[in-house]
């Protein structure tokens, strides 16, 4: 009779060390927002199952049977109820049913001229004084990554503009408006004079622009709003996110490349033309966004939803030459459908022959290519691994969508 309880208590302890398993397994799997298109109907597969939430049980429990959406209403949401067996609550997820997004895809080569939101302080450095060396910034709190905004109430936006003040101010003890990983805060900075020149030096190391080549991952023909590179524009010196005020895309082609290996990323070589072809609006972990002054005349393609988003055969669009956009052979061999990152969505790996020989793989300035699969557009090329630049990370199109959608609410200023 003990041997029986013993399998007995045995096969329970399988049996809900299973369920758990399921249980954990949903919650970190299932993801808190799901957006679908109005096509689409949302099911979590295997054992789980959705329901609408009791509040709302009277709209619809899934995208297939919703009603349509009319011109006026560009996207509904509700909540549903995720449940193991139908029996044992796992989790609530919000979902968003919208339209089906059309854009045209993009892959032409454009050169970046950004100006930055008050100067990035890229570091700190002594000042040799009458009584030894000081370092006034490093004692004020300021660090390198640091965005100062003002001095003494006045903003400043440029190199020029911050020694500027430095030199011809009569003030000693200057008050610093700053930020610190986005977190505003203040400081009083003490100027120290130099015994090399006798002028006023506050020990910084600062940038105030960038520049360089990416890549347009998709147009909005109606509106002229582009997206491109599928990350942020980056301090070379700090990795910190560049703050835009303002800022020029500008036409220009690629003269050369330097081809990737292992352990060392290649690079598009390219030259800016004298022309400008739109504004820089948006810098952030998803892509730098602007508007365009003319739009291509080319065909628009559905964007995809990361839940349509599967492993396979692919095509990216790259300008990695004088011959302008072209098509090349990859494929997705992993998605990460639940990750919260903000830009590694996808693994990518590049098996065009042709590609290869050109570029060695991924290269910087390829960054931003369209990845299309199915005839959608799924997602754009961010990273090369150095250990296999053959392979790296790309982004969900539907995240870069997300940001595009806000860029004509942004007003920038122009550059001092």
């Amino acid at each position: 009779m003990k041997r029986f309880f013993k399998v007995v208590s045995f096969i329970g302890l399988m049996i809900t060390s299973v369920i758990f398993g399921f249980v954990y397994f949903g919650l970190r799997e299932i993801p808190d927002e799901i957006y679908l298109v109005n096509s689409q109907e949302f099911s979590p597969g295997f054992i789980y199952s959705a329901s609408a939430s009791q509040e709302e049980s009277s709209k619809q429990a899934s995208a297939g049977n919703a009603e349509a959406l009319d011109e006026s209403c560009e996207e509904k949401r509700y909540t549903v109820n995720i449940s193991l067996l139908e029996t044992i609550p796992v989790k609530s997820s919000c979902v968003t049913v919208s339209k089906r997004q059309y854009v045209v895809p993009g892959g032409d080569i454009f050169g970046i001229k950004l100006y930055t939101d008050g100067v990035l302080v890229v570091g700190t450095d002594d000042v040799l004084t009458a009584s030894g060396n000081k370092n006034p910034g490093k004692e004020a709190g300021i660090e390198t990554g640091d965005i100062i905004k003002e001095l003494n109430g006045v903003k400043v936006n440029t190199v020029s503009q911050l020694t500027d003040f430095f030199e011809k101010t009569g003030d000693k003890e200057i008050k610093v408006k700053a930020s610190k990983d986005g977190r505003p805060y203040e400081t009083e900075l003490t100027l120290q004079k130099s015994v090399t020149d006798r002028k006023n030096k506050a020990g910084l190391w600062i940038r105030d622009s960038a520049a360089g080549v990416g890549t347009i991952t998709y147009y909005n023909r109606s509106t002229k709003v582009f997206a491109s590179l599928g990350h942020a524009v980056c301090d070379v010196d700090t990795g910190k996110i560049m703050p835009l005020q303002s800022g020029k895309a500008v036409a220009a082609e690629i003269n050369g490349c330097y081809k990737s290996s292992q352990n060392s990323a290649g690079e598009l070589c390219g030259v800016f033309g004298l022309s400008n072809i739109g504004e820089l609006k948006i810098n952030s972990d998803r892509g730098l966004y602007g508007t365009l002054y003319s739009v291509p005349d080319k065909k628009e393609i559905p964007v995809a939803t990361r839940h349509e988003v599967t492993t396979g055969e692919v095509k990216i669009i790259s300008t990695v030459d004088s011959q302008g956009p072209k098509y090349y052979d990859a494929r997705i061999t992993k998605v990460f459908k639940s990750t919260n990152d903000e830009e590694k969505n996808m693994i990518i790996e590049i098996t065009d022959p042709e590609l290869i020989e050109k570029t060695g793989g991924i290269v910087q300035g390829m960054s931003g290519s369209p990845i299309i699969q199915n005839g959608m557009l799924v997602g754009a090329v961010t990273h090369v691994f150095l250990n296999n630049p053959l392979q790296g990370y790309a982004i969900f199109a539907e995240n870069m969508l997300a940001v595009s959608e806000k860029v004509q609410e942004v007003k920038t200023d122009k550059a001092s």
